[in-house]
């Protein structure tokens, strides 16, 4: 049985790991090595590679630290472009192709967001099926026998501050994933295998804690989590 943890979520930094009791691997590294080793009780030998969905600083701005230390870096070739990195450590994947990594079967798919080639990971390991999106406006693929979702929920139209400057408002509507979106997303997927639902990357001006995490647990009857920040 596989178990996500979420580290560091926010537009300050993003850290999550999956990990099946003997194999570990980084979905992000959005922090300082620094950071990411205090995480990881120093013990950044013990992850298997570190997927990263888009070159942004918040979600990327470890990469060449880790790809340093020993730790492949898989992304797509527009994450790699923009952020400057090659080498035998790092493997670029593309859009609805899947790759192994140790007991990890990942399948990259396209979303939206304003990057270069921004990617989400569905993540198999046995029996075990976790989604994870960290930044986008929505998801316009479909998964089957999920037992974790992990996905951004933004913001809402209701707790979105009134004084953000248009150019932002727009930006966070075309980027970023909302309340609403989320809960459409659940609805149109199969949830009756879901373990755990993760809640990622709230903003810090634009969302309620306490309503996302209760608008979904009512909505699907499953234990949904709030990544700290």
């Amino acid at each position: 049985m596989i178990t996500f943890t979420p580290h560091f979520s926010s537009s300050a930094g993003n850290l999550y790991t999956v990990a099946d009791g003997t194999s570990t691997i980084m979905l992000e590294c959005g922090v300082r090595i620094t950071k990411i080793r205090q995480a990881l009780n120093h013990k950044l030998s013990s992850i298997e590679a570190c997927l990263v969905t888009h070159e942004h600083g918040d979600h990327a701005r470890a990469a060449r630290d880790l790809l340093g230390a020993g730790i492949d870096v898989y992304c797509s070739a527009g994450t790699a472009a923009a952020l400057r990195i090659a080498g035998h450590r790092v493997h670029i994947v593309q859009p609805l192709k899947q790759f192994k990594v140790g007991p990890w079967a990942v399948l990259p798919f396209p979303v939206e967001h304003d990057a270069k080639e921004p990617l989400g990971f569905f993540v198999v390991n046995g029996t075990d099926r976790l989604v994870f999106a960290a930044d986008t406006a929505y998801i316009r693929h479909r998964f089957a026998g999920l037992t974790h979702v992990c996905l951004e929920c933004n913001y809402s139209r209701q707790t979105m501050a009134p004084d953000i400057p248009l150019a932002h408002r727009l930006r966070i509507i075309r980027s970023h994933m909302s309340l609403d979106t989320v809960l459409a997303f659940l609805a149109a997927n199969d949830m009756g295998g879901v373990r755990q639902i993760h809640l990622l990357h709230l903003s810090s001006e634009n969302s309620d804690e306490a309503l996302f995490k209760n608008r979904v647990q009512a909505a699907t009857g499953i234990p949904t989590y709030i990544a700290p920040e």
